[in-house]
């Protein structure tokens, strides 16, 4: 009950702080706009009234958090699950390509960490081009890789996947390459005594320590691959996810649409971290660990 505690009322003290700054500004930033709707009304509103008009706004300049809510429930359990307006269609629009990219960036990370380990060139040349390339601004590189797959003629799922691969093998690389390298000497100085390959000594010794390094790097990985999706879906015109929701909320000023569905990309990468967290714990129990 007391660990149940102390993660609960940190965590609900922190949610109730963020809802209470955001009514705040909510009220703040829409206050001007209603002012001059007053205005040209010829109508003057009382402090409470103001307060009640900022947040009740059709296309307010920030959202109250009864707006989202409401927005989101309707848009999630009200719609139909094939709508175009469903944030549950929409998500899973978004997810397919999130874990065929999170497959491709984790594969790729783990491939590249096996070599940087193993051949001390590749440590020396490829590091650095592995972090450089990690510099270079996302919405600067998805234009880029959707036009050169398009002139080749492949548009839809995997450009928005390849977006998400470049964002994802990165945390795993380097996760891979920390526990590839984290046995003790003395542990890899007794399979050299046992007479043991490198082979052997990989995944003997190598692979199980670097197990608990690759879990927490792919959680870092779900969600940066999840953040390449959306980012993916913008440059394509895309119609569906949640990329396709942000677009099409900034062009038409629902500023409401907008934050459900970032409120819906939260929860996805969320959900997804979670699972990833539970796949974790299962292979560490599997290989003979001890819960915690």
């Amino acid at each position: 009950m007391d660990s149940f505690r102390s993660k609960i009322i940190p965590v609900t003290s922190i949610l109730l702080g963020v809802v209470v700054l955001w009514y705040i500004f909510a009220v703040i930033l829409n206050a001007p706009f209603q002012r001059d709707l007053d205005r040209r009304a010829n109508e003057t509103s009382t402090f409470g009234e103001l307060i009640g008009k900022t947040l009740s706004q059709p296309k307010p300049t920030l959202p109250a958090p009864h707006q989202v809510a409401v927005n989101f429930f309707e848009n999630t359990f009200l719609r139909p699950i094939n709508s175009n307006r469903s944030l549950v269609y929409n998500a899973w629009v978004t997810l397919s390509s999130t874990l065929l990219g999170f497959a491709f960036g984790t594969a790729l990370g783990i491939v590249i960490a096996v070599g940087i380990v193993h051949v001390a060139t590749l440590d020396r040349s490829l590091m650095p081009w592995i972090i450089a390339s990690q510099t270079i601004p996302i919405l600067a590189v998805a234009p880029m890789i959707i036009v050169v797959l398009a002139a080749i003629g492949i548009t839809g799922l995997i450009p928005k996947a390849m977006i998400s691969t470049y964002l994802s093998f990165f945390p795993v690389t380097v996760g891979m390459v920390k526990g590839l390298r984290s046995p003790e000497i003395m542990h890899l100085d007794l399979m050299h005594t046992y007479n043991a390959s490198n082979a052997q000594t990989f995944w003997k010794v190598r692979v199980p320590a670097s197990v608990p390094f690759l879990f927490t790097s792919m959680k870092v990985a779900v969600a940066a691959s999840l953040v390449g999706a959306i980012v993916g879906e913008l440059p394509t015109g895309a119609v569906a996810g949640i990329g396709a929701k942000l677009l099409a909320g900034a062009y038409y000023s629902q500023s409401i649409d907008i934050w459900s569905a970032l409120v819906a990309g939260s929860i996805v990468a969320a959900l997804l971290v979670m699972v990833v967290g539970i796949a974790g714990r299962i292979v560490d129990r599997v290989m003979g660990g001890r819960p915690a």
